[in-house]
């Protein structure tokens, strides 16, 4: 074994396996942080399989080769499912009828609310734990700069504070300890998706598409729970969400173009998040190791993250633009579908409220990744799709999804009265005063109405 630092003999640069030395008494009982303390501050329950899992994982962290960054996103699925498991259950055959019955009656009134086709594909039934499973790849591709960023951080602040005798292994130190964050980092993620598990109704409910090939989805055990709670309405309330899943999955699937958009604006953003060196340097001055609670509540709360620069805030513009016409477009065409339900507007309310809260997994999420998933400017947005309804109709209106440049924009959230003249345009059906707000439309001059 590798003699300790501290050692007269040593040489002025310890080899990787003394650095390797150094960080196992750093994560053990005698460098201060006890394998009970670093689970807490990840937010793994104290019972023995959670901490063999995570010795496991720091046993993996150490032996990672110098430089590696890779965020281990196996253990953040293992510990989704881990927590999804608990409490979860089996598909009732009940519960299957219940969602049949719905989407029978739901898909009828759709046909008549959309011009967009349906869905060929038959409605997916999931468990919370298949859920989790279903949904990792996409919060993969969303939280990965955000976990890198993280466990760069964590080197960066080890680097600064190591003492000048571990100057030559700087890259072996930074290596392990860039894993050992990744890891943290992917614990704690995967906590807040195993607990979103629990909270979901349906593949679409985030307001993003867990598949790439667009069906509509549901966690009938969830979903059973919050339809239960109508008592009397019960069949009404299914039918409303089975109208609201398959809208949004029949959006997904004829703009083939839309998820991979969202995603990589959510990305374009996330990319530019930083941690703030500063408040990490003081969160470590402050750590007491026999409280790693302040550990976990920084990562929760989203305090180590930096002040959005200006190019990320036009970022964040951008991703809160295309979530608002998403959520806006789908529940003007729900609220249309279902309107012969007597108690559409009942339900619809409750949803909105439901979903402008969202639960405590969610906000988890959303602290991770720096990103709030309910956008501030969707009843806009919704305001917005009910005027191009009303005025051009459900065809115009649809037709906007065809392609991203299509779509409308931030300021035509804000008054939709020129986009509105614009699609009366290609229609023929315009008069002088939209002809006065096209000639402001246009660089070239006047548009002949009669094109």
């Amino acid at each position: 074994m590798s003699e300790p630092f501290d050692n007269e003999d040593s040489s002025e640069n310890p080899n990787e396996d003394e650095l390797q030395d150094f960080l196992r008494k750093f994560m053990g009982q005698d460098g201060g942080l006890s394998p009970e303390q670093l689970a807490a501050a990840a937010g793994l329950p104290k019972d023995p399989k959670a901490l063999a899992d995570l010795l496991a994982q720091i046993q993996s962290a150490l032996a990672t080769p110098a430089g590696g960054s890779s965020v281990n996103w196996s253990l953040a699925t293992q510990k989704a499912r881990e927590i999804a498991r608990t409490g979860g259950q089996g598909i009732l055959e009940s519960q299957r009828k219940d969602i049949a019955d719905a989407i029978k009656i739901g898909s009828l009134w759709l046909n008549q609310a959309t011009a967009l086709s349906e869905l060929t594909s038959e409605p997916k039934l999931l468990s919370r734990e298949l859920w989790t499973a279903d949904a990792m790849p996409l919060f993969q591709a969303l939280a990965q700069p955000v976990a890198e960023s993280m466990s760069n951080a964590l080197a960066d602040n080890l680097q600064s504070n190591l003492p000048e005798e571990l100057a030559g292994s700087m890259k072996s130190a930074g290596g392990l300890m860039r894993s050992i964050g990744a890891a943290m980092f992917a614990m704690q993620l995967g906590e807040a998706i195993g607990r979103l598990s629990t909270e979901v109704l349906t593949g679409g409910d985030i307001g993003l598409p867990i598949f790439q090939d667009q069906r509509a989805a549901f966690v009938p055990q969830n979903l059973g729970s919050f339809v239960d709670s109508f008592e009397s309405d019960r069949d009404q309330t299914y039918i409303y969400l089975a109208v609201r899943e398959m809208v949004h999955a029949r959006l997904f699937k004829n703009s083939k173009w839309l998820r991979d958009y969202v995603v990589q604006q959510i990305t374009n953003f996330s990319s530019g998040i930083t941690i703030d060196s500063e408040k990490l340097a003081g969160l470590a001055e402050r750590f007491d190791p026999s409280d790693p609670s302040s550990l976990q509540a920084a990562l929760e709360s989203g305090a180590l993250i930096s002040e959005h620069s200006e190019d990320q805030k036009i970022a964040l513009e951008r991703v809160e633009t295309i979530l608002a016409l998403i959520e806006g477009w789908v529940e003007v065409v729900t609220e249309s579908a279902t309107k012969l339900l007597p108690k559409s507007q009942a339900i619809a309310e409750a949803v909105r409220r439901r979903r402008a809260t969202g639960g405590p997994a969610e906000k988890t999420f959303t602290t991770l990744v720096g990103l709030q998933l309910r956008p501030r400017r969707q009843r806009e947005a919704t305001e917005m799709w009910r005027r191009i309804t009303n005025e051009v109709g459900v065809a115009k209106r649809d037709g906007l999804w065809s392609h991203p440049d299509m779509l409308p924009t931030s300021p035509d959230i804000d008054d939709p009265t020129l986009l509105i003249a614009k699609l009366r345009a290609e229609t023929g059906a315009i008069d002088a005063i939209d002809q006065m707000l096209i000639d402001l439309l246009n660089d070239e001059g006047p548009v002949d109405s009669a094109e």
